[in-house]
């Protein structure tokens, strides 16, 4: 009965502590001043450069290329066709 008690005491001291000091840490933290910067809020992943190769049954290779930078979609052609040498 009497270790019970103690049990009991200490965890309901142990839980207000907690409550203490998690409430002056938060206060601390909330007293920090944040800066909102614009251009990082502005900042988009870049979409890659999407591919679809084909070869007929003439062993001649056909493509597809889709994306939302012209400069990207033009560098992938070239690139294809110089690696396919059909320039």
């Amino acid at each position: 009965m009497f270790v019970k008690k103690i049990f009991l005491l200490l965890s309901v001291l142990s839980l207000s502590l907690v409550f203490i000091f998690s409430s002056v840490f938060s206060e601390d933290t909330k007293s920090l001043p944040v800066k909102k910067q614009p251009e990082i809020q502005q900042v988009k992943p870049r979409k890659p450069v999407r591919i679809k190769l084909r070869r007929s049954a003439e062993d001649k290779y056909t493509w597809e290329i889709t994306g939302d930078d012209v400069d990207e979609i033009v560098r992938a052609d070239k690139r294809i066709r110089k690696l396919l040498k059909i320039e």
